[in-house]
C-alpha cells in the first residue's frame, strides 16, 4: 500500500535536508487553505497530516474530514467526525503475535476456499514482531540464570517460534526480533522507530511523514515519547491495519498536562508517572489523548518521557504524547540512529511545527497541572496501578484495602525445612521488570547503586524473596557491567535473568513448594514488589494477593527489608556487617551520583553494536530451520497452533444478523474487570477446563506453559476465558476463579457456557465501570465470542476491549449515567432481549427487555458502543477480519 495518496489539495512540497530532497505534505499549506493550525495539539497536528497525505486517494478521506480537524480547535470539547487513520507501521509481540500469525495463515486458507488470490493476504506496511514475552524466571538468584532459562524457553517454546519463523519467511514486510533480545517497546524506543518515516511514493519519489504506528501490545504508547503518535490495538485491528484497511476513529479529545519544576532529591521517573497516573484516573481520560507540556519538560530525559507515555493504558489515556525537540534529537544519537535521519527529524519537525518551541501552549479540550516538585517517593497497590501510595504509608494499605484478607497481628508461619517463618506482608517477588522502567537508565543506574551500596555494608535479601533482573535491552547490561554494578546485583541476589517482559507479563514463575505452601495453608497475604506497570489481581503470581509497584532502586530496598508492613523509612532495612543498624537513606544515591554514573557508563557505541545484526538472533533461533509458504501446514494433534473456527462455513455475502432473544447471563461482575480477568495470561490450573484439555491430550502439568503461550490454540483460549483465579461472578457468591452456573448447577465458565450453547441459548455478560481495562489482548474478546456470548452490558469500557468486542462480532451496550446493574436489580436468573440489531446504528440507544423468574417484564434502555460507520460494518459482517476478507476476496 503506498503511504500517500494524490495530492489533490496541493499540498505537498519538497524538504531538502544534507543534499537530499524529499517530498511532504504540508500543515503551512494546510493552514492557507483551511484555517491556521498554530495552536492545534502536536498529536493533532500527526493526524491532520496522515489525513492530507491520503485524502482522494482512494482511501475515504475527504476535504471535510480534513477541515473537521482544523476547526477542532473552535470545540475541542464538542462530538467530532469520524476518521479514517493509517499508521505507517505494526508493532507486534509473541504473544499476540502468534495468534495474529495465526489469523494471517487462517485467511490464507479462507481466501482460496472463496476462490480468491492467497498473496492477498500479505501485510502492506512494514511490521516487527519482537519475542519477548514466553521467557518466565524459572531459574534465579545465581550466575548461570539467564542461560538456563534461555534453554527452559526454546524447549517450552519451540513449536511457537517455528510457527513465527514460518510467518517471517512466508509473510511480506513481515520482520521477527528473536527471543532475548528485549521488550519490544524498548527495541521500538532504541532501535526501531524514526520518529520521521520515508517511503517511496508510486513514481518513486521519497515523501517523509510522520512516524507512526499501531501495536498489539497496550504498552505501544511508549513510543509517544520520541514524538512517534502510537497506541495499542487489538490483534484482529492490527490484522486489518497491516492488510490496507483504516483506523476508524473519532476525533479525539485531548488533555493537556502541563508540568512545571523539576523532580526533588531522590524522587525518580517512576514515582512521577505513579503520581500522573492516579491524577489522570481521576480526571478520567479514557479514549482521550493526553499530550505533556510546560517548562517542566525541559527538565526530563527522553527515557523519563518515555515512562510517562508507556503508562498511558494505566491512566486510560489513547496515548500520552510528547513533541520533538532537543532531547529527542540527543536520544537519537545517543542511540545510534544515522546523522542523516537525525537531521531529517529536526528539519521537518521544525519545518512542519511538531518542534516544541518554549512557551508554546496549544488549545486543548481540558487541562491539568503538576508541579513535579511536589512528587513524593511512592509505590502503587495493592491491586490497582492508579492507587498510589506514599512510601511512608504503604504499611496502611494492609489495613484498608486488603482488610478483609489480612487478619491484623496475625501470627508468622514456619515454612517446612526452612530456617525462616513467614508473615502477612513479607515480599515473595522483588523483580526489576517490564518495559516502563528497565527503558531508563536512571532509575536502572539509581538500582545499581543500591545494591552497590547494600552490598559493600554486608546486606543480602531475606531468604524468602524471589529476586530477578530482567532488562528491556541488552544495552542496560553494557553499561552496568560498565558502571561496576552488575557484580554488586548479582551478590545481593538480582542476577539477570532474561531480556523480557517475565514477571510484569505474569512469567514470574513458580515460587519455591515450602514458600508457596506456607502462603496458601495459612492464608497468608504474601507481597510482591515489582517495577512494572500493572498489578491487577491474580497477574504477577497465584501465591500473591498484594501487589505493589515501585521503582528499580526500591524493588532492590524492599528484597533487602523483606516486608512491605514495616515503616520503610524510620526502620531498618537490615543490619551491616560491622553491626550497625542500615536505613534506606544509607543506601539510596544521590541524583549527582545518578547522573555521574549515567555519564561514564552509557554511549552510543553500546547501541551500535547489539542493533548491528538484530534479526539474526543466538544459535538457538538460527538452528530454527524453516521454508517459507502459501499457505501454513497445520500440525495435527498441536496443543499450541490450531486453524481458528473463525472462517468455518463463511459466504461472501454475511449470514443475517438475528435478533438477541431470551440471553442468559453468562457472568454478572463488578468494576475494573480487567483483560487479565477475561482472559488471564499466567498459569493454568491443573483442575481447570484448560487443564483438563491438556492433560486429555497428553501434555503433562510440567508443560503446560502459560495462557499466553497458549493463544495460538482457541481449545485452550476458550476455556481460559474468564478462568483468572480471583475473578469473582455474582451469580455465584462466596467463589472466586472463573464459575458460572447453570439453573442452581455451579460449574465452571467453560461447561456453563457450553451447556447453554448446547441448548441454542445466546448469553450476555454484565458488567460495571472500566470493563475490559488492561492490556490489548484481543483474546479477550475472541474468547468472549467463541462462548457464544452475543453481547456485553456494562457501565463504562475501556477503548481497547471495546474495539476489540466489536472487531469479532460482539455488540458492546453501556448502561445509561444513574442506572447499572444493581439499580436495575439483575439477577443471573433473568432472561434478556435485545431486539433491532440488524438495524443498528452507531452509538444509538437500544431497548433491553429483562424478563423476571416470575415471567414479570421490566426494560431499560442502553447506549450501543458500536461508535463508527466503519464498526457497524465490521459489525455487520460478524468481525473485522471477515469483513476484510470479503474486501480482499473480491479483488
Amino acid at each position: 500500500m503506498s503511504q500517500v495518496g494524490q495530492d489533490t489539495l496541493g499540498t505537498r512540497s519538497t524538504l531538502s535536508v544534507g543534499g537530499k530532497d524529499f517530498a511532504y505534505y504540508s500543515l503551512k499549506k494546510a493552514a492557507a487553505r483551511y484555517g491556521d493550525v498554530s495552536r492545534l495539539p502536536y498529536s493533532m497536528k500527526v493526524l491532520l497530516e496522515n489525513l492530507l497525505r491520503f485524502e482522494d486517494g482512494g482511501f475515504t478521506v475527504s476535504t471535510a474530514d480534513i477541515q473537521a480537524i482544523v476547526d477542532w480547535q473552535k470545540n475541542p470539547g464538542g462530538p467530532q467526525a469520524e476518521i479514517q487513520y493509517r499508521p505507517a507501521r505494526v508493532l507486534l509481540q509473541d504473544f499476540t503475535g502468534v495468534p495474529c500469525v495465526v489469523d494471517l495463515a487462517a485467511m490464507r486458507d479462507a481466501i482460496a476456499k472463496l476462490g480468491g488470490d492467497t498473496s492477498r493476504i500479505n501485510p502492506l506496511v512494514p511490521v516487527n514482531l519482537v519475542i519477548d514475552h514466553s521467557v518466565m524466571v524459572d531459574e534465579f538468584g545465581h550466575p548461570k540464570a539467564f542461560e538456563e532459562n534461555v534453554e527452559i524457553e526454546y524447549q517450552r517454546n519451540f513449536e511457537r517460534y517455528d510457527f513465527l519463523k514460518w510467518g517471517s519467511k512466508s509473510l511480506n514486510n513481515f520482520y521477527a526480533v528473536p527471543p532475548g533480545t528485549g521488550i519490544c517497546h524498548q527495541v521500538n524506543l532504541e532501535n526501531i522507530a524514526q520518529a520521521v518515516w520515508t517511503s517511496e511514493d508510486p513514481s518513486g519519489v521519497t515523501v517523509a511523514y510522520p512516524d507512526t504506528c499501531v501495536g498489539t501490545d497496550s504498552h505501544t504508547t511508549m513510543i509517544n515519547g520520541l514524538g512517534v503518535l502510537g497506541w495499542g490495538v487489538g490483534g484482529i485491528e492490527a490484522e486489518a491495519a497491516m492488510l490496507g484497511q483504516p483506523v476508524s476513529m473519532l476525533i479525539p479529545e485531548v488533555v493537556g498536562f502541563k508540568l512545571t519544576g523539576a523532580l526533588a532529591e531522590g524522587v525518580t521517573a517512576t514515582d512521577l508517572v505513579l503520581t500522573c497516573t492516579q491524577m489522570l484516573r481521576a480526571k478520567g481520560v479514557v479514549g482521550r489523548f493526553v499530550e505533556y507540556f510546560g517548562p517542566g519538560l525541559a527538565s526530563l530525559s527522553l527515557a523519563d518521557r518515555a515512562t510517562l507515555a508507556n503508562m498511558a493504558p494505566e491512566y486510560g489515556a489513547t496515548c500520552g504524547f510528547f513533541g520533538i525537540d532537543d532531547k529527542t534529537i540527543e536520544y537519537m544519537r545517543l542511540t545510534g540512529r544515522e546523522d542523516d535521519q537525525i537531521a531529517l527529524v529536526e528539519a521537518y519537525a521544525k519545518e512542519q511545527g511538531l518542534w516544541i518551541e518554549p512557551g508554546h501552549e496549544p488549545i486543548f479540550t481540558d487541562t491539568l497541572e503538576l508541579d513535579m516538585g511536589s512528587v513524593v517517593p511512592s509505590l502503587a497497590g495493592p491491586k490497582r496501578p492508579q492507587d498510589k501510595v506514599a512510601l511512608t504509608q504503604v504499611d496502611d494499605v494492609f489495613n484498608t484495602d486488603l482488610a478483609e484478607v489480612y487478619k491484623k497481628q496475625q501470627s508468622r508461619v514456619p515454612v517446612d525445612g526452612k530456617d525462616f517463618d513467614l508473615g502477612d506482608g513479607d515480599v515473595v517477588i522483588a523483580a526489576i521488570t517490564s518495559c516502563t522502567n528497565t527503558s531508563n537508565p536512571g532509575v536502572m543506574v539509581a538500582a545499581g547503586l543500591v545494591a552497590k551500596k547494600a552490598n559493600e555494608k554486608g546486606l543480602k535479601p531475606k531468604p524468602w524473596v524471589k529476586t530477578s533482573l530482567a532488562p528491556g535491552s541488552q544495552v542496560v547490561t553494557d553499561y552496568f557491567v560498565k558502571a561496576g554494578l552488575q557484580q554488586h546485583l548479582d551478590a545481593i541476589g538480582f542476577n539477570l535473568v532474561g531480556y523480557g517482559c517475565t514477571t510484569c507479563i505474569g512469567n514470574s514463575g513458580p515460587l519455591a513448594e515450602p514458600i508457596s505452601k506456607a502462603i496458601n495453608d495459612n492464608g497468608l497475604v504474601a507481597a510482591a514488589v515489582i517495577s512494572g506497570n500493572r498489578n491487577f489481581e491474580g497477574r504477577v503470581s497465584p501465591d500473591v494477593r498484594a501487589n505493589f509497584l515501585a521503582s528499580p532502586p526500591l524493588v532492590v530496598a524492599y528484597a533487602l527489608k523483606g516486608t512491605v508492613i514495616d515503616d520503610f523509612v524510620n526502620t531498618p532495612i537490615g543490619t551491616g556487617t560491622d553491626g550497625v543498624d542500615v536505613y534506606l537513606k544509607d543506601i539510596w544515591p544521590t541524583n549527582e551520583e545518578v547522573a555521574a554514573t549515567m555519564a561514564s557508563c552509557v554511549d552510543r557505541s553500546m547501541f551500535r553494536a547489539r542493533y548491528a545484526d538484530v534479526y539474526k538472533g543466538d544459535a538457538h533461533w538460527q538452528a530454527i530451520d524453516v521454508t517459507g509458504s502459501e499457505t501454513y501446514q497445520w500440525r495435527a494433534g498441536s496443543t499450541y497452533i490450531a486453524n481458528p473456527p473463525y472462517f468455518e462455513g463463511m459466504t461472501m455475502e454475511p449470514a443475517a444478523i438475528e435478533d438477541i432473544v431470551e440471553a442468559r447471563p453468562l457472568a454478572i461482575l463488578g468494576d475494573s474487570i480487567t483483560t487479565d480477568h477475561i482472559s488471564p495470561a499466567g498459569s493454568i490450573k491443573a483442575d481447570s477446563p484448560a487443564g483438563k484439555w491438556l492433560q486429555e491430550h497428553q501434555v503433562a502439568r510440567a508443560d503446560f506453559n502459560s495462557y499466553g503461550a497458549r493463544r495460538g490454540h482457541h481449545e485452550v483460549m476458550m476455556r481460559g476465558t474468564f478462568a483468572n483465579i480471583r475473578i469473582k461472578n455474582e451469580m455465584v457468591p462466596g467463589t472466586e476463579g472463573g464459575m458460572s452456573r447453570v439453573g442452581t448447577d455451579v460449574m465452571p465458565i467453560y461447561d456453563a457456557a457450553m451447556a447453554w450453547k448446547a441448548q441454542g441459548v445466546p448469553l450476555v455478560v454484565i458488567g460495571g465501570k472500566e470493563y475490559g481495562t488492561g492490556s490489548s489482548r484481543d483474546w479477550a474478546a475472541k474468547g468472549t465470542n467463541l462462548l457464544g456470548v452475543r453481547a456485553v452490558i456494562v457501565e463504562s469500557f475501556e477503548r481497547i476491549h471495546r474495539s476489540n468486542l466489536v472487531g469479532m462480532g460482539v455488540l458492546p451496550l453501556q448502561f445509561k449515567d444513574g442506572q447499572d446493574r444493581k439499580s436495575l436489580q439483575l439477577s443471573g436468573d433473568d432472561t434478556y432481549t435485545i431486539t433491532g440489531v440488524a438495524d443498528l446504528q452507531p452509538r444509538q440507544d437500544v431497548t433491553v427487555e429483562v424478563t423476571r423468574p416470575d415471567g414479570s417484564k421490566t426494560s431499560f434502555t442502553a447506549l450501543c458502543r458500536i461508535d463508527t460507520a466503519n464498526e457497524l460494518e465490521y459489525f455487520r459482517n460478524g468481525g473485522i477480519l471477515h469483513y476484510v476478507l470479503r474486501k480482499l476476496a473480491t479483488g
